[in-house]
């Protein structure tokens, strides 16, 4: 009960309040410009940090870090540019509902599934932080090879009408991600000759081309060929909102948080892959063939489940020491640079601390939610201003965010490119998304592909006979089976609904 007052005591501080409120409020601004995600936000603060006490400049991150997986939509559902990877499915959704005046309906969507999706990855940190910790420590090369190719399963969640063209996407992310150094031998391959990809493609240049800068320009030909129509917005109450998402919902945001919570403890994964599986486990589960055009679901679930992933990937870092994302790996130098040395020992020798730490995620969660339903009346204004006025700027902060990255001008220039070969995909209908997908999975397959051979090799099996002898393995093998399964049926049945709604449609004119 002394552990408790206490922590309640540094919960309602003033300093501890405003950490959280100035972290979330930053969190939220750099997650909704392309490029500035909470990682490279915390990395920025961190030194911010040394003069607060440890409890309060960890919220102050965890605010960041929070915030950012939220603000990411924002953009997103608006202007069709999401502000980070995790918000791409998002984006396919929320920008369709805003084309046809839904867009605040979108927006709270988001943001409700976004606070749902935290207190589930924060309550599986304050209750199953040890329990969850040794589960990810079960998890080695086989089977982070076998949780990869799962979420490549998922690409026909994201093809739009062609699937062909959807693979091809899929396949050119696997040859982005393959660009740069060969992790077996250290050479270099498919640099072209060239000095700026010898780093490889990251993956925030890629996103900030293939979706700012490729929006930007479309939007830009078409507001200089044609005049805008403009987009009137529906009034809509968050109570309204809530009610479709708790009675109608439920299991679909308990799902996904599920899944991202999951996701998040596994290391080096992080909220984007749990938001393209929550997607596509949503997708599977459809009967109206709407996903692509507007669908709810599909923005309830990735942003519940990329939300419930920062909860997650705090697991591992704070019991095993072992960061479950590049984000929480920042956190991990915060911490120690705090003198707080993850593990076991700092639940026990540092309890007020954590347990501050974690009221303070919770406040954090809290801030979001007043900030984006309060705020949600002014975000909707981005659609009223005219586009021409737009374009420079997130033109501007997106070059700014790729530059950042690691302060290279190659990244800028990748970023250009990839806004080059996104218009282009776009003129021929193919859809972005996937090469999104593939440039996630593409490192962590090869990676964990290279380790599995090794040890199979080491102790004198072959790859897919030392994978049947881990039970983990044969049960991803079976999740993954399953999902294909799931994707081809709800690709048939969307399929089925388009030709039924056309020959109607035929009927009709006829």
């Amino acid at each position: 009960m002394e552990l408790f007052g206490t922590v309640l005591g540094n919960l309602i501080s003033p300093s501890m309040l405003l950490a959280c409120l100035t972290g979330t409020i930053i969190g939220i601004v750099l997650g909704a410009i392309p490029g500035m995600n909470g990682g490279i936000g915390i990395a920025v603060m961190l030194p911010f940090t040394y003069s607060m006490a440890p409890a309060e400049g960890l919220a102050f991150l965890g605010g960041m870090y929070v915030g950012s997986s939220y603000g990411g939509s924002i953009a997103g559902i608006l202007i069709n540019v999401p502000g980070t990877a995790e918000s791409a499915c998002t984006t396919m959704e929320g920008y369709p509902m805003t084309l046809r005046g839904e867009g605040r309906h979108a927006l709270y969507y988001s943001v409700l599934s976004s606070a749902f999706g935290s207190i589930v990855g924060l309550v599986a940190l304050v209750l199953f932080a040890p329990m969850l910790s040794n589960v990810a420590v079960k998890f080695g090369p086989p089977e982070m090879l076998l949780v990869s190719l799962c979420g490549l399963t998922i690409v026909g969640s994201l093809t739009g009408k062609d699937i062909v063209k959807g693979l091809f996407a899929a396949c050119f992310g696997l040859f982005l991600s393959m660009i740069g150094i060969d992790d077996i031998s250290a050479t270099f391959r498919f640099t072209f000759g060239t000095r700026f990809l010898r780093g490889g493609v990251d993956l925030i240049p890629a996103v900030i081309g293939l979706f700012a800068i490729a929006e930007m320009v479309k939007q830009g030909i078409a507001s200089s060929t044609s005049q805008k129509q403009e987009v009137k917005l529906l009034p809509v109450r968050v109570r309204q909102i809530w009610h479709h998402i708790w009675h109608d919902r439920l299991w679909l945001l308990l799902k996904s948080s599920f899944i991202g919570t999951f996701i998040g403890i596994l290391p080096g994964t992080g909220g984007a892959i749990s938001s393209f599986l929550a997607y596509g486990a949503a997708k599977g589960e459809d009967t109206t063939g709407t996903f692509g055009k507007g669908n709810p679901d599909g923005i309830i679930a990735p942003e519940a489940a990329n939300n419930a992933a920062v909860g997650g990937s705090l697991v591992p870092m704070l019991a095993l020491g072992i960061p479950g994302s590049s984000t929480s790996a920042i956190m991990f130098g915060a911490l120690t640079i705090h003198g707080l040395v993850p593990g076991q020992s700092l639940f026990s020798e540092h309890g007020e601390v954590v347990y501050t730490f974690f009221g303070g995620m919770f406040l954090v969660t809290f801030f979001m939610l007043l900030i984006g339903i309060v705020g949600i009346p002014f975000f909707s204004r981005i659609v009223k201003i005219n586009t021409r006025r737009i374009i420079p700027f997130v033109v501007l902060f997106s070059l700014i965010g790729a530059y950042s990255v690691n302060n290279a001008i190659s990244d800028v220039l990748i970023a250009v490119i990839m806004g080059v070969i996104g218009v282009f995909f776009s003129r021929v209908e193919i859809p972005t998304t996937p090469v999104v997908l593939g440039l996630i999975l593409g490192d962590l397959i090869e990676s964990n592909y290279v380790r599995t051979v090794t040890i199979a090799h080491a102790e004198g099996k072959s790859v897919f006979v030392y994978m049947f002898t881990r039970p983990i393995c044969i049960f991803l093998l079976l999740l993954t089976t399953y999902l294909i399964f799931a994707n081809v049926r709800a690709l048939n049945k969307s399929r089925r609904i388009q030709k039924e709604t056309n020959s109607t449609q035929d009927l009709q004119e006829g």
